[in-house]
């Protein structure tokens, strides 16, 4: 297994434990996370990129499917149009982790979390974020809101994540 911390900073020599601002998670602890390579195109986006992204599971409905994707790819991330030329062209690095000291965190999401700081073992530049989405056989959607396709896919079958919301443009 491979897990990447994504980051727009080029220079991060380490990764300290940071306790959760999330309320939902244990705050007595700090974390350092990481995901898995199989969901790393949720983060293939500048960080406040908001987006809506899904794939399709086990238990992905054929209806499902042929109701939301327009095409062979089995992976979708939808960006608001405004983000076009952000994600072209913020370059974004990778930090591999060594996964040993790591634990699964939230398996949809394909999250791993560590109690210990974390020096990288591999760093990789990526020029184009939109390139690699689709190097990655990602079929990407620019909307100009992305409010119904959050709503919606919420009640599908695929798996599913939804990020930066809170700078997604506000529903109309």
């Amino acid at each position: 297994m491979r897990i990447f911390h994504v980051s727009e900073e080029d220079d991060l020599q380490e990764f300290q434990p940071r306790v959760p601002t999330r309320k939902d998670l244990d705050q007595s602890k700090g974390l350092v996370w990481a995901v898995n390579e199989t969901c790393l195109p949720n983060f293939l986006t500048p960080r406040n990129c908001p987006r809506v992204c899904f794939r399709v599971g086990p238990n992905t409905s054929n209806a499902d499917k042929e109701r939301y994707l327009s095409s062979s790819y089995q992976y979708v991330v939808i960006i608001e149009k405004r983000w076009a030329d952000m994600i072209t062209n913020t370059p974004l690095y990778l930090y591999e982790f060594n996964p040993e000291t790591f634990y699964l965190q939230d398996d949809n999401a394909g999250y791993y979390v560590s109690e210990r700081t974390q020096v990288p073992m591999n760093k990789m530049k990526i020029k184009n974020p939109l390139q690699e989405l689709f190097r990655r056989q990602v079929e990407v959607r620019f909307v100009d809101l992305l409010w119904d396709s959050y709503d919606e896919i919420q009640q599908t079958t695929f798996h599913w994540s939804m990020c930066r919301m809170r700078y997604a443009k506000p529903r109309s």
